[in-house]
């Protein structure tokens, strides 16, 4: 009988000691279940923080501004490295965003709106995908932001 994640549910192959799906340990030894039992049904996110909203949707409201600034304040979520690291990344994102809108507008202002336009879904499919990955759990850290961002959150 095939097995399947304790975490997450995914079918795991016989041999596997990792999940394919979620990356969490297999116990070696487990029995073979279905998917739906008790044992491997994924429950709710659970937090890390102790209390409020799980970690994984806390990183995706922190790349909304607001929240981003309140999650840097307020407890459990200024302890949490993961929300903490969200929030610095989502701001600092956020104020890269503005500074080349501006810089765009001075240098080009009405010549290549194209190119602007471009820029901008740009900067938008990514504050996406940043907060998709923040709520799948995964820390996508950006090239020079990330780094900030990341000695921020640790700091």
């Amino acid at each position: 009988m095939p097995r399947f994640c304790t975490s997450c549910g995914a079918e795991v192959a016989e041999s596997a000691v990792f999940c394919p799906a979620c990356g969490k340990s297999v116990p070696a030894g487990a029995s073979a279940t279905t998917p739906g039992s008790p044992a491997t049904a994924p429950g709710p996110a659970v937090s890390t923080t102790g209390a409020g909203l799980s970690d994984n949707v806390a990183g995706l409201l922190a790349y909304l501004l607001i929240p981003a600034i309140i999650f840097l304040f307020v407890e459990p979520y200024n302890r949490n490295k993961f929300v903490r690291f969200h929030s610095f990344q989502s701001i600092f994102y956020e104020v890269a965003w503005i500074v080349i809108n501006v810089a765009l507008n001075i240098v080009l202002p009405f010549v290549l709106w194209p190119l602007h336009t471009l820029v901008s879904l740009l900067f938008f499919a990514g504050w996406v995908i940043m907060a998709v990955k923040a709520y799948q759990g995964e820390m996508l850290k950006l090239p020079i932001i990330g780094d900030l961002a990341e000695k921020q959150a640790n700091g």
